[in-house]
């Protein structure tokens, strides 16, 4: 399937984000030896942060679990195995025990709000989601359009499995098909997976592989350019890119 013609979401000036990929670090790299306190500090941003988001959202939570509950059969939360960071240079013998080898990374379970039909994926095994899909609730409809079935994904970020900014997890299925298709894809679990990232900011939700590629490219250069004041600038226009995406499908 042809990707879609994409539209820049952001802006071309290159002291706020970049809109093209690029393999070169920017002027907010950092210099390998602050890795580990970069991590400390990223980390206690995520508490922060996910620990505010979980307690200001949790009225609205409760709300939308009762809409989930009422408007089709099944459980409230979906669970779901991606596949995260590369912990094999971690001292927790659990995590190194539980790191899948072919496919880079430690599996976790990720949570959202239920948005399909119950045993949606029953006969076609794990698929892309796609535009009007006939397998989402009404409800679910809703919730993934102002991205409101993430939410619960904050407590993935207090556990650790998840960071606020980062790669997108992916399926144990197609990580161990794009890793084969497309060169450095495992890169992409050097780091915790996040909620927003400089991929998700800059492009449309994949549709096909050609898409996973272009998204592959801005996940790489985020790597590369890695640092706190990325990070806050991703932060800060993810709502604006979704208010943006939300009033185009209109």
């Amino acid at each position: 399937m042809p990707p879609a013609e994409r539209t820049p979401v952001l802006g071309t000036e290159p002291d706020v984000l970049p809109t093209e990929p690029s393999t070169e670090p920017g002027p907010g790299a950092m210099p390998s030896g602050h890795t580990l306190l970069l991590r400390r500090i990223q980390r206690w941003i995520d508490i922060l942060i996910s620990g505010t988001a979980l307690l200001v959202s949790l009225p609205l939570m409760v709300l939308i679990a009762l809409a989930v509950r009422l408007d089709s059969r099944g459980p409230i939360l979906y669970r779901q195995l991606r596949i995260g960071l590369d912990r094999r240079d971690d001292d927790d013998e659990e995590y190194r025990s539980r790191r899948t080898a072919d496919l880079g990374g430690c599996p976790f379970t990720l949570v959202k709000f239920r948005t399909m039909q119950l045993d949606a994926e029953r006969d076609t095994g794990p698929v892309w989601a796609a535009p009007n899909d006939e397998r989402v609730t009404r409800v679910g409809a809703i919730l993934r359009r102002f991205r409101l079935d993430e939410l619960p994904q904050f407590w993935n970020v207090l556990t650790g499995d998840m960071a606020i900014v980062g790669p997108r997890p992916e399926r144990p299925k197609f990580v161990n098909m794009l890793t084969q298709e497309l060169d450095g894809y495992g890169r992409r679990h050097r780091v915790r997976p996040g909620i927003t990232g400089l991929a998700q900011v800059s492009q449309e939700p994949d549709q096909s592989i050609d898409d996973v590629r272009t998204k592959l490219e801005y996940d790489l250069d985020y790597l590369e350019r890695r640092s706190l004041r990325l990070d806050l600038r991703i932060m800060l226009r993810t709502v604006p890119v979704m208010l943006e995406r939300i009033k185009n499908r209109e």
